[in-house]
């Protein structure tokens, strides 16, 4: 069993996205790296729990964050269920090795006067214009991750019931409602883009007529982004951020949220549970008897 036969496995079994199984596969690379350079290793299979803990405290001393580190165990801790699943090893050298300690997750979300004003820059008629704002749009009102939107076909938009099919993590498929604003972008976007004759059938597509790449979306995001606000980090996932949050801050509940990001427990959910100041001033005041 190799790191191949893993990854075609938790592609075509487990259906993890390609874009989870790239990083999964670029951990584990780096892992057998760290074997043969560190420890004059090359089966994988003859790890053991110490040399697993030698890793660690190398991926440390590189100065990588604990979050990092974690996620980097969760690839290795995988790819040997998968060898202890399929009776290739007897002894999981991953079991005893407890993820580091974090800090608590913050989410990054951008103010909702910025979003609004965002909103109300007219939109050009050219279709690098047009592109980058549904690209923005589609974010922010539906809090779709990147690879949902990369993935995502025309046939996703049902217009007669205003609605998104998402496929998601593990091909977890969900709906997303979208606003009667959106349904018209998106109508004179698709005009524009027919008029391109693209070979594919995916909603966002470059000026070329070809599916876009990962960093073109990303820059987009931060260009457009950075006329609005002065955060830093101005990512797609910073727009998903936004969607949770100014749902909940609106009065959406915790499930519908859930339901909404594709979460399987409430507990990933939570991270959105955050309140801008003047929220929790709102709030004191709606519900303090002297308020």
């Amino acid at each position: 069993m190799t790191i191949e036969d893993f990854i075609n496995y938790i592609l075509s079994e487990k259906r993890y996205s390609r874009h989870t199984a790239k990083a999964y596969e670029s951990d584990l690379m780096q892992f057998r790296t760290f074997l043969s350079q560190t420890c004059d290793m090359f089966d994988l299979k003859q790890v053991t729990e110490k040399i697993i803990r030698s890793w660690v405290v190398s991926l440390k001393e590189k100065q990588l964050d604990n979050s990092s580190i974690n996620r980097k165990l969760s690839s290795i801790r995988a790819f040997y269920d998968f060898l202890i699943k399929n009776e290739v090893i007897v002894t999981h050298p991953v079991t005893f090795q407890k993820a580091l300690k974090t800090k608590k997750r913050v989410a990054t979300f951008v103010p909702q006067s910025d979003m609004i004003n965002y909103g109300q820059e007219v939109v050009g008629e050219q279709y690098d214009s047009l592109v980058k704002r549904v690209i923005i749009e589609s974010f922010y009102q539906s809090g779709m991750r990147l690879s949902e939107l990369m993935e995502l076909k025309l046939n996703a938009v049902d217009f007669s019931n205003s609605v998104i099919k998402v496929h998601g993590k593990r091909n977890k498929q969900r709906l997303i409602p979208f606003h009667n604003g959106f349904n018209q972008l998106l109508t004179h976007y698709l005009k524009q883009r027919a008029q391109m004759n693209p070979e594919n059938d995916f909603l966002i597509i470059n000026q070329k007529g070809k599916r876009p790449s990962p960093s073109w979306i990303y820059k987009v995001v931060s260009s457009e982004l950075k006329k609005v606000t002065t955060l830093t980090k101005t990512s797609p996932h910073v727009l998903r951020h936004t969607f949770a949050t100014h749902l909940l801050n609106n009065g959406a509940s915790l499930i519908a949220v859930k339901e909404l990001l594709g979460h399987t427990s409430l507990a990933a959910t939570q991270v959105y549970t955050h309140n801008t100041i003047d929220q929790l001033k709102k709030i004191h005041q709606q519900a303090h008897p002297k308020g």
